[in-house]
C-alpha cells in the first residue's frame, strides 16, 4: 500500500523565501513494493524472521535526502505489517534550556551513525567544542538497524545490525542506499501495545560537495551568559549626580569665560575719552542733603543679623514646603481645629511674622533716625552714578566711596528695591498664600487670585537669593575688614582707612554665622515639634 502525510514546514532557507521544505514536497511518500522497513519493537517482543524482498523509496522533489526516522500508527487488527502508515519525525531544537534536541533519541533511534560507504549522509550541524568541527564527522552516513529471526524458534536472537564498514576513496561519489530486510509472511506480530520505529533510508540524488573553508563559526559567551543589568542611578531632580557635576563644571566655565569677555569689552570702553568723561562727571556717588547722619548706629547691625538669620531660615522652609509632598507631622492650631497645616509650613509662616515684625521696626527707626535718606534716592543723578559704578565694578577697577558716609548709586538704588519693593511684594503674595486670608471673600479672590500670588512669591524669593550672594560677595572683594567693621561692629570714619586692619567687626560675622549654621541644623521635626505644641497640636496625620 501507499501512505502519504504531511510534511511539518520550517524556517526558510532564505532570507524573505518560503518555509522549508516548500509546500510541493508533499508528504515524502513512500511506495513499497512490498513489505517494507526495518522494524525495531522497543517493547522487547521476540525477534522476527527475516524475508527477502525489495523496497524503494522517492526523494522529496530532488532535494538533498537525508535519513528520516519515521514511526507507525497502531496496525490494524489482522496484524499486516502493510496497513502501517509511517510519518517523518524529525529532531528539532531542546524543549528545555541546555535539554537535548525534542523528541529524544531513544524515542527516533531506529539508526546508527557510523563511518560506511554505503547508506545515506548524515546533515552536519554545529561543532560540539568550540572551533571544533561540524558534528557529525564528514566520513559518516546512516544505516538503518535491521532486525531478523530465526524461523520456528521462539525467543532467538535477533541477528546484528548494522556493522560499520569502511569508507570509500571517493568520499564525494552518489552513496548506494543500504538494503533493507523487510518482514515476512512468517514473522510474528508485534506484542499489542508495543511502540515501533521505521527507518527509511532515501538515496541521495545528487552529491553533497564539502565546505570550500574551514568554518569557524563559534559561540560566544553572550550566547551562554547574560550580563547583568547595572541598578539605575540616584536621580537628584532631573539629573544624577555625576550629571549635576558636568553641568555645574560646563556652567562654571561658561560663566567665567563671559565674565572675561565682559571684563575685556567694559576696559576697552572705559579707555574711550566719551567714557572718561562721563566717569568724571558721575564718579558713582552723589552728595546726600546736609540733614543726613553719617555712620551707622548699632542698632541697625542688630536688625542687619536678625534680617539675615530669618532670612536664611525662611528660604530653607520655603524650599522644604514647596517640594514636600507628604509631610511627616502636621499642626492644628488650638483656636481652629478644622484648620490643619505640615509642621514644615507652620515654621515658614511663623518664621515670616518675626521677619515682618523686624522689618517694621527697622522701617519705623529708619524713619525716625533719618537714615532712611541712605538708601532712598534723594536725586535723579542716582541713576547716572549707578551706571558709572556698574562700568567701574565690571571692569574690575571698584568705586572708592566710603560707606561709613554714603553709598554709592548702585548700592542704593538695590538697598531701595530690596526694602521697598522686595520685602512688601514676599508680604503680600505670602499673605494671599496663608491660611489667614478669607477663603469665602468671592469678590476680593476674584479681584487678586491665588495664582498671580504664586507666580510672584518664588521669583521675589529668587531675587532675595541673588542679592545676598552678589551682596556678600562685593563685601569681601571691596575691603572686607572695613565693610564688616561698619556693619557689625558700627566701627568706622570719614577716613577710609581707619579701620582697615581691625578684625573685630571680622569675629562677630563669624559668630553670627555659626548662630545662622546652628539655626538650619535645628530646623528639624524632632526641634519644631516641641515649639509648636506651644501653640497648638502636633500630629503625625
Amino acid at each position: 500500500m501507499t501512505d502519504a502525510r504531511s510534511l511539518r514546514r520550517g524556517l526558510p532557507r532564505t532570507p524573505g523565501g518560503d518555509p522549508w521544505p516548500p509546500a510541493g514536497a508533499g508528504a515524502g511518500v513512500v511506495a513499497p513494493q512490498g513489505p517494507i522497513a526495518a522494524t525495531h519493537d522497543l517493547a522487547g517482543a521476540g525477534a522476527v524472521g527475516d524475508a527477502a524482498a525489495d523496497g524503494a523509496a522517492l526523494p522529496l522533489d530532488g532535494h538533498p535526502p537525508r535519513t528520516q526516522v519515521v514511526a507507525p500508527h497502531a496496525a490494524a487488527a489482522a496484524g499486516d505489517p502493510e496497513d502501517i502508515g509511517v510519518r517523518v519525525v524529525r529532531r528539532g531544537l531542546p524543549r528545555a534550556a541546555g535539554g537535548e534536541p525534542w523528541p529524544p533519541s531513544s524515542a527516533v533511534g531506529a539508526t546508527d551513525v557510523a563511518p560506511a560507504a554505503s547508506g545515506a549522509r548524515v546533515r552536519r550541524g554545529l561543532p560540539r567544542v568550540a572551533a571544533g568541527e561540524p558534528w557529525p564527522p564528514a566520513d559518516t552516513v546512516s544505516v538503518p538497524r535491521t532486525r531478523g529471526a530465526a524461523a520456528g524458534a521462539a525467543g532467538a536472537a535477533p541477528d546484528e545490525t548494522c556493522a560499520p564498514v569502511q569508507p570509500t576513496a571517493d568520499a564525494t561519489e552518489p552513496v548506494e542506499p543500504a538494503a533493507v530486510e523487510p518482514v515476512g509472511a512468517a514473522s510474528a506480530p508485534a506484542s499489542a501495545g508495543s511502540l515501533e520505529l521505521v527507518a527509511v533510508v532515501v538515496a541521495p540524488s545528487v552529491p553533497r560537495v564539502p565546505l570550500p573553508f574551514e568554518p569557524t563559526v563559534v559561540a560566544g559567551r553572550y550566547a551562554f551568559a547574560r550580563p547583568a543589568t547595572r541598578p539605575e542611578p540616584k536621580r537628584y531632580g532631573p539629573f544624577t549626580r555625576g550629571q549635576w557635576a558636568g553641568a555645574v563644571v560646563v556652567a562654571g566655565a561658561g560663566m567665567l569665560f563671559a565674565a572675561a569677555m565682559v571684563v575685556l569689552a567694559v576696559r576697552w570702553l572705559l579707555s574711550l575719552d566719551a567714557l572718561q568723561d562721563f566717569l568724571a562727571a558721575y564718579p558713582g556717588e552723589y552728595h546726600l542733603p546736609e540733614t543726613a547722619p553719617v555712620g551707622i548706629p548699632a542698632w541697625i547691625g542688630w536688625q542687619h543679623f536678625f534680617n539675615v538669620f530669618l532670612m536664611v531660615l525662611i528660604i530653607r522652609s520655603g524650599l522644604q514646603v514647596r517640594r514636600e509632598k507628604r509631610p511627616g507631622a502636621f499642626w492644628t492650631p488650638r483656636w481652629n481645629r478644622k484648620r490643619k497645616m505640615s509642621l514644615a509650613l507652620w515654621f515658614h509662616q511663623s518664621l515670616d511674622i518675626l521677619w515682618l515684625v523686624n522689618g517694621v521696626v527697622f522701617v519705623v527707626l529708619l524713619f525716625v533716625t533719618g537714615q532712611w535718606m541712605r538708601i532712598v534716592p534723594t536725586s535723579w543723578e542716582v541713576f547716572p552714578n549707578a551706571l558709572s559704578a556698574a562700568l567701574q565694578y565690571a571692569s574690575l577697577d571698584w568705586p572708592t566711596e566710603n560707606g561709613w558716609v554714603n553709598y554709592n548709586g548702585l548700592q542704593q538704588l538695590a538697598y531701595f528695591t530690596t526694602v521697598f519693593v522686595a520685602a512688601p511684594l514676599a508680604t503680600i503674595t505670602g499673605v494671599r498664600m496663608s491660611g489667614i486670608w478669607p477663603k469665602k471673600a468671592t469678590t476680593l479672590n476674584r479681584i487678586y487670585p491665588i495664582e498671580w500670588a504664586r507666580a510672584v512669591h518664588f521669583p521675589v524669593m529668587i531675587y532675595f537669593v541673588v542679592f545676598i550672594i552678589v551682596h556678600v560677595a562685593l563685601v569681601f572683594a571691596t575691603g572686607a575688614l572695613r565693610n564688616l567693621n561698619h556693619m557689625y561692629a558700627a566701627q568706622g570714619s570719614v577716613d577710609p582707612g581707619a579701620y582697615a586692619a581691625n578684625w573685630g567687626g571680622f569675629w562677630i560675622f563669624v559668630g553670627s554665622m555659626a548662630v545662622i549654621v546652628a539655626g538650619w541644623v535645628a530646623a528639624r521635626p524632632l526641634v519644631l515639634a516641641p515649639i509648636a505644641r506651644l501653640f497648638g497640636t502636633v500630629s503625625g496625620r
